[in-house]
Protein backbone atom coordinates (compact mmCIF):
# COMPACT_ATOMS: atom_id res chain seq x y z
CA UNK A 1 0.00 0.00 0.00
CA UNK A 2 1.57 3.51 -0.86
CA UNK A 3 1.55 5.43 2.31
CA UNK A 4 -0.04 8.48 0.73
CA UNK A 5 -3.11 6.38 -0.47
CA UNK A 6 -5.68 8.91 0.47
CA UNK A 7 -8.43 6.00 -0.44
CA UNK A 8 -10.97 6.06 2.23
CA UNK A 9 -10.81 1.99 2.18
CA UNK A 10 -6.94 2.00 2.44
CA UNK A 11 -7.20 4.63 5.38
CA UNK A 12 -10.26 2.66 7.25
CA UNK A 13 -8.33 -0.69 6.83
CA UNK A 14 -5.15 1.22 8.68
CA UNK A 15 -7.19 2.76 11.00
CA UNK A 16 -9.15 -0.73 11.98
CA UNK A 17 -5.53 -2.45 12.18
CA UNK A 18 -3.81 0.47 14.04
CA UNK A 19 -6.68 0.04 16.56
CA UNK A 20 -6.06 -3.67 16.82
CA UNK A 21 -2.36 -3.17 17.23
CA UNK A 22 -2.93 -0.52 20.07
CA UNK A 23 -5.78 -2.25 22.20
CA UNK A 24 -3.90 -4.45 24.57
CA UNK A 25 -6.92 -6.16 25.03
CA UNK A 26 -7.38 -7.71 21.43
CA UNK A 27 -4.66 -10.14 19.68
CA UNK A 28 -5.33 -9.85 16.07
CA UNK A 29 -3.95 -10.87 12.55
CA UNK A 30 -4.35 -9.65 9.16
CA UNK A 31 -4.48 -11.99 6.28
CA UNK A 32 -3.89 -11.39 2.84
CA UNK A 33 -5.78 -13.04 -0.02
CA UNK A 34 -5.20 -13.06 -3.74
CA UNK A 35 -8.82 -13.75 -5.95
CA UNK A 36 -10.04 -12.50 -8.79
CA UNK A 37 -9.55 -9.02 -7.77
CA UNK A 38 -6.02 -9.62 -7.60
CA UNK A 39 -5.78 -8.29 -3.81
CA UNK A 40 -8.22 -8.93 -0.70
CA UNK A 41 -7.87 -10.11 2.97
CA UNK A 42 -9.38 -10.33 6.61
CA UNK A 43 -8.58 -9.39 9.66
CA UNK A 44 -9.34 -11.44 13.05
CA UNK A 45 -8.90 -10.76 16.55
CA UNK A 46 -10.06 -11.70 20.19
CA UNK A 47 -10.73 -10.66 23.34
CA UNK A 48 -7.65 -11.78 25.56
Amino acid sequence: MKKDSGDANVEGARAAFSFIGAETRLDGTAIQTVGAKGYDGFAIAIVD
